[in-house]
């Protein structure tokens, strides 16, 4: 069971939030919901994200085995990866929605990797959300001068939810520890 995190200076936003969970081995479907309302919200107000009153993104909560399907789709790479975005209606510009988008996270890796990294599953599972959410606002970590933009976004948002920085001492751009897109 994941502990619940609340934080009083974090507001109720206007995005609604569909958790999709398609495999077991997912904390509950609860606990899920409570950390991705808290990511977003983060995320949102941090990053001053401007979405239409009443914008929806979903967030599927998968394996390995589906991140590989859709990273050889619509990435070109034969292999899972922790976390993809897919932008949904209208994302040319702010403000974005009412469709933002799809999440899509991947079981094992992102077990994986907060055991290889040493990081708490329910804080590197934020990052993740919060890194997937900018993505669907247009941010992008491709370039050194676009990474550094969107990392200093996921820090600020990750700060809010009392998680320490998750590129401390780690170069910028082309990294694997978020391959998010």
């Amino acid at each position: 069971m994941i502990a619940e995190r609340t934080d009083p200076g974090l507001a109720d936003i206007d995005i609604a939030i569909d958790v999709i969970v398609e495999v077991a081995g997912w904390p509950t479907e609860e606990d899920l919901t409570r950390l991705a309302r808290a990511a977003v919200t983060a995320a949102v107000e941090t990053a001053r994200l401007q979405a239409v009153p009443g914008a929806e993104v979903a967030i599927f909560f998968a394996d390995d085995a589906r991140l590989r399907t859709l990273n050889g789709e619509w990435r070109g790479r034969d292999a899972p990866t922790n976390v993809l975005s897919f932008e949904g209606s209208n994302g040319s510009g702010p403000p974005y929605g009412p469709l933002l988008g799809d999440i899509v996270l991947a079981l094992e890796t992102v077990t994986r990797e907060a055991e290889e990294q040493g990081k708490r599953f329910e804080h590197h599972l934020s990052h993740l959300m919060i890194h997937g959410l900018l993505h669907l606002f247009g941010y992008d970590h491709q370039i050194d001068s676009e990474a550094e933009v969107m990392e200093d976004a996921e820090r600020r948002a990750l700060a809010r939810l009392g998680i320490a920085d998750p590129y401390a001492d780690a170069p910028l751009a082309g990294r694997d520890d978020v391959a998010a897109d």
